[in-house]
C-alpha cells in the first residue's frame, strides 16, 4: 500500500534512532498502516536484529542506514536518495542515571544531534517532525497529572535537560518557519514488548531503565535489583511513574503523523493517567508471571523525583488516542520477549 499525501506525492517517513526499542516498535505499525519507512540509527544501544524482526512481524521491507546523526554527509546522502516526507527523532542517548555521571555526552549526541537533523532537513525542504520527547521536561512537578499546559520545571538532570533544550530548539525552528509542523510528544514510561515475542527491549550491556533490569533479574542474569530510594512521599515510598506500553505508545505516532499534518507547533502527553510504583511494578510481573524478582533498597538515585504521571485527555480529544493495555500485559509481554531471546 502507498500512502499519498496531498498532490500524490508517494510518503516515506525517516525514523531515525529506528532500531532503538521505541522506535523498532514504532516501524511495525508505521509499515502495517502502510507507509514506506526509511531507518538511520548508528547502532548504539541497538541491533540491526530488531529490524529483521520488525520485517519478520509485518511482512514488509524498510531501508535501513547506518548512521549518526551527527554525521551531516550521511544525513545528506539519505536525504538525497529518499523522498522523505515526515521525520521520526528517536535517536539519542536516554538513560537519566548515566547523563548525571556522562553529562558532556548527553549534550553533544542529543542537542547536537537535533540541530544537525533540522539543518538537513530545511536544505531539503523536509518540514514534518516528530519528536521523541519526555515527561522529564516538567521537572519536579508541583502538581499531578501533568497536562500539557503544566509549567516546564527545572530538569532535574542532564537527560531531562537536553530534552527540554531540544524542544526549544524545535519550537524555535518552527516560530522562524511556520509552514513546518513540529510535533512534540511527551512519553511517560515506555515499557513491555511486542505480543509476538520477537521485539522487545534488551539493551547492551547492564540496563539504565527498570524494566530491562527486572527481565534479567528475574531471568536469572543479574543478581539483584537495585530499587532506589523507599523514603519518598508515595503509598510505599518508591517513585511512581505512568508506565505506557511501547506498542500503546508506538500507535501514537501513526496518530500523530496522520493528524498533525498541518503547519503548526502541536504538543502532546502519550502515557496512561495511571501512576504505579517501583514494588508496585515489581509485585505485578512477579504475580503475572509466577516468577520471583529478587530486589535490594538502595540510596535515591542522583535526577530522580517522587511522583509523575499523565493527563491524557488531549490525546484523546486530538488524536483520538487511548492506551489500552494495562500493567498486566506490559509484564507479560516483558517476560513473553525475555524467555525467548535470553540465554
Amino acid at each position: 500500500m502507498i500512502i499519498l499525501v496531498e498532490g500524490g506525492v508517494k510518503m516515506s517517513i525517516l525514523v531515525t534512532g529506528g532500531a532503538g526499542f521505541i522506535g523498532s516498535h514504532t516501524c511495525v505499525e508505521l509499515l502495517n498502516a502502510g507507509y514506506d519507512v526509511v531507518v538511520a540509527d548508528n547502532l548504539y544501544n541497538a541491533s540491526e536484529k530488531s529490524l529483521e524482526r520488525v520485517k519478520k512481524i509485518t511482512g514488509k521491507d524498510l531501508k535501513f542506514y547506518k548512521a549518526d546523526i551527527r554525521d551531516k554527509e550521511a544525513m545528506n546522502e539519505i536525504f538525497e536518495k529518499e523522498e522523505i516526507e515526515s521525520v521520526i527523532h528517536f535517536a539519542g542517548l536516554k538513560a537519566v542515571g548515566e547523563s548525571v555521571a556522562k553529562p558532556l555526552e548527553y549534550y553533544e549526541n542529543n542537542i547536537g544531534g537535533t540541530i544537525t537533523l533540522c539543518d538537513v532537513m530545511r536544505n531539503h525542504g523536509v518540514k514534518n517532525i516528530i519528536f521523541s520527547s519526555s515527561a522529564t521536561v516538567y521537572g519536579d512537578p508541583e502538581v499531578v497529572p501533568l497536562t500539557e499546559d503544566c509549567k516546564l520545571g527545572e530538569t532535574t538532570n542532564p537527560y531531562g535537560a537536553t530534552k527540554a533544550m531540544m524542544e526549544r530548539i524545535l519550537t524555535d525552528v518552527q516560530h522562524a518557519c511556520t509552514s513546518m509542523s513540529v510535533t512534540l510528544l511527551r512519553y511517560f514510561n515506555p515499557i513491555g514488548a511486542h505480543e509476538s515475542g520477537l521485539l522487545g527491549e534488551d539493551p547492551k550491556g547492564i540496563p539504565n531503565n527498570l524494566m530491562p533490569y527486572i527481565m534479567k533479574v528475574a531471568a536469572g542474569e543479574l543478581p539483584c535489583l537495585g530499587v532506589f530510594g523507599d523514603d519518598y512521599d508515595t503509598p510505599d515510598g518508591t517513585g511512581v511513574r505512568d508506565y505506557i506500553h511501547v506498542v500503546d505508545l508506538a500507535k501514537g505516532h501513526v496518530l500523530a503523523i496522520e493528524k498533525y499534518n498541518k503547519p503548526g507547533l502541536h504538543i502532546c502527553n502519550l502515557g496512561t493517567g495511571q501512576g504505579y510504583s517501583v514494588l508496585e511494578l515489581v509485585h505485578a510481573f512477579e504475580r503475572v508471571n509466577g516468577v520471583k524478582v529478587k530486589y535490594e533498597i538502595k540510596p535515591r538515585r542522583a535526577g530522580d523525583i517522587a511522583t509523575c504521571y499523565a493527563d491524557p485527555t488531549r490525546a484523546k480529544e486530538e488524536l483520538g488516542w487511548v492506551a489500552t493495555r494495562g500493567i498486566d500485559e506490559m509484564c507479560r509481554d516483558t517476560w513473553n520477549f525475555a524467555k525467548k531471546h535470553m540465554k
